[in-house]
């Protein structure tokens, strides 16, 4: 078990609970799943990049990504309707808790100039989007093998009803907001 999600379940659990005045521990907020998608626009153009990508992204997230593929047709930027755009893998149970724990104290201190995540970057579902300009912050990544440095999003999706509930329960698990 992930140190993450001990933590969780001994201290972070019961003190939502009594901070947020819930009867029942089924009503605590949790993080249900980790969604991480690289889009590259390069793609279009040569396809083979998305090859690469798509290591990138199995090696951050311990899980084999898949390419995805554009849902509808945008002439203005030449995209059909099919075909490869990106990747993205969708990471639950053990495997999201160890990538948060790495997120979190490995991969966030090693943003240049880090001065905290955005507390705006809620959706109002309880659901919180970070986008990462670098994909080399990760220490799985071989800054030697990477053949262009791509950005990241990230969407922590979790079951809590408000972005205030959601808000607690990361800044709990040592999610570093930044102060107004």
């Amino acid at each position: 078990m992930s140190a993450l999600r001990a933590d969780y379940i001994k201290k972070v659990r019961p003190d939502l609970k009594k901070n947020l005045s819930l009867k029942s521990v089924m009503q605590v907020p949790r993080v249900e799943k980790v969604v991480l998608s690289m889009c590259v626009p390069q793609a279009v153009k040569n396809p083979k990049i998305l090859n690469n990508v798509s290591q990138d992204l199995s090696l951050i997230a311990g899980q084999k990504a898949i390419i995805t593929k554009a849902k509808k047709a945008v002439s203005n930027f030449k995209i059909k309707k099919g075909m490869l755009l990106g990747s993205c893998v969708t990471l639950r149970r053990d495997r999201m808790w160890t990538f948060l724990e790495r997120l979190i104290h490995f991969s966030l201190p090693q943003v240049r100039d880090f001065r905290g995540l955005s507390p705006r970057s809620f959706d109002g579902h309880g659901n919180y989007s970070i986008g990462i300009k670098e994909q080399i912050i990760f220490p799985e990544v071989d800054y030697d093998k990477v053949d262009a440095i791509r950005g990241m999003n990230i969407t922590i999706c979790t079951t809590a009803k408000t972005d205030e509930q959601a808000r607690s329960l990361l800044e709990s698990l040592g999610m570093p907001f930044r102060k107004k």
